[in-house]
């Protein structure tokens, strides 16, 4: 129960990417019981079976705090790019004291603050039964729907009273978050579950009608349909790749077989909610993707965010920086009067924040992200097995989507991302095997 009231928690009150302390403070708040329940269930034999994920989860939190260690004058005037900071405290008649690697050491602990949720819900989930996965992916599927209802609402209405938040994309369909784009991510993170959990339906009642199939047939026509109505360029752009992975996945878990009569329905739908956003939404599409001869402004920046990481290295900015770190390095002449607070790319953001320290921690993910949906794919169908093939599919788009926007950059992509790493680290155990966590109840 506390890992989904976390999931709640994150999905109504972690939306935004700014402008948010308060609320996220009430998340973070509801993430501490779930971290101690699982800090308390998990024992060494899991500590042992989950080391390396484990090593590179405390990877990700020890960045922001080593970052916030207290350097001495005669350390941090010598780091890349704090010339200008010695200057402005000559020019006030001050002596360089201590300080830390961050240049914004507020927006740093801001930031460690804000790995609480992921981390607990990462936890709990690794502490977890098998049939608490399937509720979890169930849950996850019931609040995208909610969401994609709110957004409709939010069209609707033709004002901003259904909205959640002050800045947000208003005229728009954005459910729960403050930008569409996140509500396009939270889509695609849940298809993939939606399909398969229709799809294991089959197996397991040889074929039967099964309301988990019909229920994935209408959510993924919704889905596909939403993504269309949201007019997120990035959403419309991995939707393909994820739909065919999924449907690939969905055969895996319909056991492998010739193609039911339900299987090709589930295709079918898919196709006509794609045909319906075709005939309906094409038009609204293609002006989103039309600059009309203007340069794309996340591209023209990209090159100045590029080189402003090359002048933090090796060490980085500091997390949460990257607002103050770009507007002292853009050109005059590309002032304006529209705001640039993220990369739009989170690899870019997290190499001048971070570093070649992030970077090493990405690279560790990444390598671990690939052995596990290996792992996974290559396993027998079960409901586990087919929740670890979803997991990795939407960890996938995730990851594609954070090339060109900054989903994980809101607590609830966040919180979604790590119940995916943690449905899919359980990939490397035998299905016969069950850990002491498993056996224990969920916290």
């Amino acid at each position: 129960m506390a890992a989904l009231g976390l999931l709640a928690f994150s999905i109504l009150f972690g939306g935004a990417s700014r402008q948010h302390e308060l609320r996220l403070a009430l998340v973070e708040l509801a993430a501490l019981p779930l971290l101690v329940l699982a800090i308390l269930r998990l024992r060494y034999p899991d500590l042992k079976t989950h080391r390396y994920v484990l090593s590179v989860l405390g990877c990700v939190a020890l960045l922001p705090l080593i970052q916030l260690i207290p350097l001495p004058p005669a350390i941090w005037t010598n780091l890349p790019h704090r010339e200008e900071l010695v200057v402005a405290l000559q020019l006030a008649d001050l002596e360089p004291g201590w300080t830390t690697l961050s240049l914004t050491p507020d927006r740093t602990w801001r930031s460690f603050l804000a790995l609480i949720p992921p981390i607990a819900m990462f936890l709990g989930v690794l502490a977890c039964r098998p049939p608490q996965k399937t509720v979890f992916a169930w849950f996850i599927v019931a609040a995208t729907t909610a969401a994609i209802l709110l957004g409709t609402a939010q069209l609707a209405s033709g004002g901003t009273g259904l909205y959640l938040w002050r800045t947000t994309d208003a005229g728009n369909v954005v459910g729960f978050f403050a930008n569409r784009n996140h509500l396009a991510t939270m889509c695609l993170v849940s298809m993939p579950f939606a399909i398969m959990l229709g799809a294991n339906s089959l197996r397991n009642q040889g074929g039967r009608l099964r309301l988990p199939f019909w229920l994935g047939v209408f959510f993924t026509g919704l889905a596909v349909v939403g993504l269309g109505v949201i007019r997120s360029r990035a959403g419309v752009a991995i939707v393909v790749p994820v739909m065919a992975a999924s449907l690939f996945g969905a055969w895996i878990a319909s056991g492998r077989g010739r193609p039911s009569f339900l299987l090709l329905a589930l295709v079918a739908g898919a196709t006509l909610a794609a045909i319906a956003v075709s005939i309906f939404a094409i038009g609204p599409l293609l002006a989103r993707f039309d600059t009309g001869g203007a340069a794309e402004g996340r591209l023209e920046n990209w090159p100045i965010v590029m080189a402003a990481a090359e002048a933090y290295l090796p060490l980085g900015s500091g997390f949460g920086s990257f607002d103050s770190v770009f507007r002292s390095v853009e050109p005059l002449q590309t002032l304006d009067s529209t705001f640039f607070n993220q990369a739009h790319n989170d690899y870019l953001e997290t190499w001048l924040e971070s570093g070649w320290l992030g970077m090493m921690v990405l690279v560790a993910f990444l390598g671990w992200f690939g052995k596990r949906a290996l792992q996974a794919w290559r396993a027998a169908p079960s409901i586990e097995r087919d929740l670890q093939r979803a997991a990795s599919i939407a960890i996938g788009a995730v990851l594609i989507h954070s090339a060109v926007d900054y989903p994980l950059r809101t607590v609830a992509i966040t919180t979604l991302f790590a119940l995916c790493c943690g449905l899919l680290e359980s990939a490397h155990l035998p299905d016969m095997v069950r850990t002491r966590s498993r056996r224990r109840q969920t916290p």
